[in-house]
């Protein structure tokens, strides 16, 4: 009867095979739960000892933005308002109004470095209610830009669709160039191959450079049972310029900075929000709530399943 033993006192190729797998599997593990992770569960979560800034290229950081000032036009703008023909001029200064206003109201009306801490704040608590706790460490945001633009709406044209508002839909062209941005920090909880095996260390920067696509405005029904205002990405909802900047550093003791990989993801994952959504509704102030549009979003959906 042959010998059927693996191992034997004298090296063997296969031997030599497995034995130099095994320690590269184990000098791997060793690398990243020791150099790349935070190994130390047991002790309350500390953010991370660097913590990126947003680059302030366009004014310095002491300086104060006044975002109530409206959209600023050019010449040929101002000319073409003054022969009747800069409708949706017009449109672009009351959605630069708009989102001014609301950037105000998310910093309390308070202007300068207060008022964006006072912004950072509710984006921090706003995104530690969102986040996956058995995975993601508290978040610390370090720093939020809320930006000073406005989507800037142009090449307006008529939809003529099967609905009885159709002759009122209006499809619009969309580009959206802002400096808006958020810098925060967290940690990534693994639990395999067993619970609390370590903690990865991230610290991102994500700046949305262009948004661009076409959106089309159907204005609401006269006979609806809760009319709505419905900003809508017209099919393919795919079909958009999403151009984003990331900065990155990931791990404990040694970091990797700028992974490719993590502007993939983050870009891909923001991209299937975007296309998932497709659809926005504005309720009208006394006809309808938010409580009664979500039923009916609910609801068509249910119907569309069924």
């Amino acid at each position: 009867m042959g010998n059927a033993y693996i191992f034997t006192l004298q090296p063997t190729f296969t031997q030599g095979l497995l034995l130099g797998q095994l320690s590269i599997l184990f000098l791997l593990v060793l690398i990243l739960k020791y150099l790349f992770f935070d190994t130390d569960l047991n002790q309350p979560y500390k953010p991370v000892s660097y913590q990126p800034r947003i680059a302030t290229t366009e004014r310095d950081s002491n300086d104060e933005i006044d975002r109530t000032i409206p959209i600023k036009l050019s010449p040929d703008d101002m000319e073409g308002l003054s022969a009747g023909s800069g409708t949706v001029e017009w449109l672009n200064i009351v959605l630069q109004q708009i989102l001014s206003t609301y950037r105000m109201k998310l910093c309390d009306n308070v202007l300068g470095l207060e008022g964006e801490e006072i912004a950072r704040r509710r984006v921090e608590g706003f995104a530690n209610k969102l986040r996956p706790a058995a995975f993601v460490d508290p978040i610390q945001v370090h720093s939020v830009n809320l930006g000073v633009a406005a989507p800037r709406l142009s090449h307006p044209r008529h939809q003529h669709l099967d609905t009885p508002s159709s002759e009122h839909q209006v499809q619009f062209s969309m580009d959206y160039t802002d400096t808006i941005s958020i810098s925060f920090s967290t940690s990534v909880l693994f639990n395999y191959p067993f619970a609390s095996f370590a903690r990865l260390p991230v610290s991102l920067t994500i700046s949305l450079s262009l948004f661009s696509s076409s959106v089309l405005l159907v204005p609401p029904e006269p006979g609806a049972e809760h009319p709505t205002l419905t900003i809508t990405l017209p099919p393919p909802h795919t079909d958009f310029v999403l151009d984003l900047k990331t900065t990155s550093l990931m791990g404990s003791r040694a970091k990797l900075a700028d992974v490719p990989k993590l502007h993939e993801l983050i870009t891909y994952q923001i991209r299937k929000v975007i296309t998932d959504k497709g659809t926005w509704k504005v309720v009208l102030p006394g006809l309808s709530s938010v409580r009664e549009v979500k039923e009916d979003i609910e609801k068509q959906q249910h119907y569309m399943e069924s």
